[in-house]
């Protein structure tokens, strides 16, 4: 049975240890650099020195650009620690929505056929070290302590000339903690965008695109194409990417910019046989099956592990990357493979966090999210009607969210998350009156939005708290102050 969480403890004992793997042959790992000195003598000190680090997800105001993020300052930084990036095998993924859900679900597929996997993704729901983990298990407060120690002094060397930001460092220590526990491979989620993101010095196995849509345009654009473009830059030469079926303005972009780098791209339901169906059963409820086919696989019939047809999509890219790892040579069981799907269970991902009033938590950031998620309750939750507590950042097409909300929200309450890119209550409320011209209520908190909702619900009605990732980790920090812990 899976355990609730976004990056569950090990689910499995490995079986398979003892048999050789037939991996592609890389590199021997050398042993891990050591700092002579200890910068930090407790985790609250090294905690405290990278928070205080320029942290570009915080920012409401951001230039996009080579000199913001720049790719020459995180070569610098991994080069003054081993290069370690060039000593693992990995995979990449970006795209607008479903980056987590399919990083995830492949890390789990690749960790049942044996093989011991990273798992480096972002943002996080309530702690930081959710962003890291081998084999489920988060990196522990010593060893991130004992990472920073080993990146003080390139860190503060060079500060003298460009200090690297607070992503930049944490994607370093990922890949030094990676080296250090001698991962198979490891799973890559960008940050934003892909071509300037601090993710993008690697020569991954193969690439992944999930869907795209319109989020961050301050940044990557306004319109889809430049979005597309901005994904597309994580396409190596010679190295397979996978998408799923796209708007046709970004399909374009993708095959163009694929082209352009000689990157052979494939897609889900047009190059890559694939369907998904929706079904109920006695024993697994609503849920989605899909059965995807290649020349080299024949995956058939596998439960989808999250509600959705989103997360049916998600699901068919990681098996299609997993295929394109099968092809190089990975042991790829399709048993195990779906042992290690069923797993998967995520935090912040339609998950029911109190059933008493019944309050769901979703980390739908943007339009198409929003979308889905009303579609993916309406199909799985029985309900009667639904209360939502909407809060997002001001660099989101708010807009294109509240027009999506109108159509699943009973009642809609807008309040305001801890972020500091937060837009007030008094501001969403404007607007969605604007969009849609009905009612909604405003509350200054998360606390005091769900006094509201708890007046308006019954028994059979649900509370759907969703827009930003800061909202819904407050709302688990709530609710489930012990769900998320980290070793020593």
């Amino acid at each position: 049975m899976p355990v609730a969480g976004r990056y569950n403890v090990r689910f499995m004992v490995k079986s398979t240890k003892t048999t050789e793997k037939k991996t592609p042959k890389r590199d021997p790992k050398v042993a891990p650099l050591k700092s002579k000195t200890k910068a930090f003598r407790t985790y609250d000190q090294a905690l405290k020195y990278l928070f205080e680090k320029t942290d570009y997800e915080k920012q409401e105001r951001l230039r996009y650009n080579t000199t913001t993020f720049s790719l020459e300052r995180m070569e610098r930084l991994l080069a003054l620690v081993g290069n370690p990036h060039k000593k693992i095998d990995t995979v990449h993924i970006a795209g607008t929505k479903g980056k987590g859900s399919t990083a995830t679900m492949l890390a789990r597929m690749l960790e049942a056929n044996g093989y011991d996997v990273g798992l480096y993704t972002s943002p996080h729901v309530v702690h930081l070290h959710e962003r890291i983990a081998v084999n489920a298990r988060l990196i522990t407060q010593t060893e991130m302590r004992e990472l920073l120690n080993r990146l003080y002094a390139p860190i503060e060397k060079m500060a003298k000339t460009d200090s690297p930001t607070f992503f930049e460092i944490l994607t370093a220590l990922a890949f030094l903690h990676f080296v250090d526990k001698q991962v198979d491979i490891a799973v890559i989620e960008t940050g934003m965008g892909g071509r300037l993101d601090s993710t993008n010095v690697i020569t991954p196995k193969v690439v992944g695109i999930t869907s795209l849509s319109l989020d961050h345009q301050n940044q990557l654009g306004p319109t889809l194409d430049c979005i597309a473009k901005e994904k597309a830059g994580i396409f190596k030469k010679g190295v397979p990417a996978v998408t799923v079926s796209q708007d046709p303005v970004a399909m374009r972009v993708l095959k163009s910019e694929a082209l352009a780098v000689d990157a052979p791209l494939s897609v889900t339901g047009t190059d890559i046989d694939f369907s998904h169906r929706f079904e109920t059963s006695r024993e697994h409820g609503p849920h989605t099956r899909i059965c995807l086919t290649t020349p080299t696989s024949k995956f058939e019939h596998f439960r989808v592990p999250l509600y959705g047809e989103h997360q049916a999509i998600n699901c068919g890219l990681a098996l299609a990357m997993l295929d394109k790892l099968r092809e190089m040579g990975f042991e790829i069981d399709n048993a195990k493979t779906a042992e290690g799907l069923y797993s998967v269970s995520m935090s912040g991902r339609m998950e029911m966090i109190c059933n008493d009033p019944r309050i769901m938590i979703d980390a739908a950031h943007n339009a198409e999210s929003i979308k889905a998620i009303i579609q993916a309750v309406g199909q799985n939750i029985p309900y009667d009607s639904m209360v939502v507590i909407f809060g997002c950042n001001s660099d989101k097409d708010i807009r294109g969210m509240l027009s999506m909300l109108q159509y699943g929200a009973d009642k809609a309450i807008f309040t305001r998350s801890n972020s500091p890119k937060a837009v007030s209550p008094q501001d969403l409320a404007e607007m969605y009156g604007e969009v849609c011209g009905k009612m909604c209520q405003t509350a200054n908190s998360l606390g005091e939005a769900l006094q509201l909702a708890k007046c308006a619900v019954g028994r059979e009605d649900l509370i759907l708290i969703t827009g930003s990732f800061y909202l819904i980790g407050q709302a688990k920090k709530r609710f489930q102050p012990d769900s998320v812990g980290v070793g020593q």
